[in-house]
């Protein structure tokens, strides 16, 4: 599947959304500029939301009250196509020498390496 290219504004209301599970516009806004709340926030958050309803990347019920967003994409395929897109572009398709950069760059957790080993041993024990 071919996800929509998502700016780093848009990605950050995704973000809230897979957090959240959903929320309304005003939800959103003071979510995402709980830090500094800015006068136009809203029609700001307003605008994101409009672009990502036309990428369908968001869902919108409508009813009474307050107009509830959900994400209508999933985060972990979400991360998966730009990974390999990312891999696409610096890497001839392989994902291996992106994963090996990021594993020798040290950033892993202690509890990340042991999630990643147990992937790779699972993986590895159903091909």
């Amino acid at each position: 599947m071919m996800y929509p290219d998502v700016t780093d504004a848009e990605l950050s209301v995704l973000q809230v959304l897979w957090d959240q599970g959903g929320a309304t516009l005003r939800q959103l806004a003071e979510t995402l500029y709980a830090h500094k709340p800015l006068p136009g926030a809203q029609a700001t958050v307003a605008k994101l939301l409009e672009r990502l309803e036309a990428k369908a990347c968001v869902t919108r019920q409508r009813g009474d009250g307050p107009q509830q967003f959900r994400p209508a994409i999933d985060r972990d395929a979400l991360i998966g196509w730009r990974l390999q897109t990312v891999a696409n572009q610096l890497c001839e398709g392989s994902l291996s020498p992106l994963l090996t950069s990021l594993v020798k760059a040290g950033s892993l957790s202690a509890r990340e390496r042991k999630e990643l080993s147990s992937l790779l041993t699972k993986v590895t024990k159903t091909n």
